[in-house]
């Protein structure tokens, strides 16, 4: 199962988000870009649960203001 979290940030915050995000089990990469969101991450993990767990824990995160998370469909 795959997702891309979207993260918006308190302000000055988004590297060390990137840092932090990337030590969480499941999450592939994470990178900052310029727009409405602050970082994404891409996440990468084997169900529902622990999606639900690695999104828990980036919301969680200090420095993070507000998250979106996107669930991938997978095509057979």
């Amino acid at each position: 199962m795959f997702a891309c979290t979207l993260i918006s940030c308190k302000p000055g915050k988004y590297k060390d988000i990137v840092k932090e995000v990337t030590e969480i089990k499941g999450v592939a990469s994470a990178f900052a870009v310029h727009g409405r969101w602050d970082v994404i991450v891409e996440i990468e993990v084997d169900d529902l649960k622990a999606l639900t767990e690695t999104a828990l824990k980036i919301n969680g995160l200090e420095g993070v203001g507000a998250t979106e998370t996107l669930v991938g469909l997978q095509e057979d």
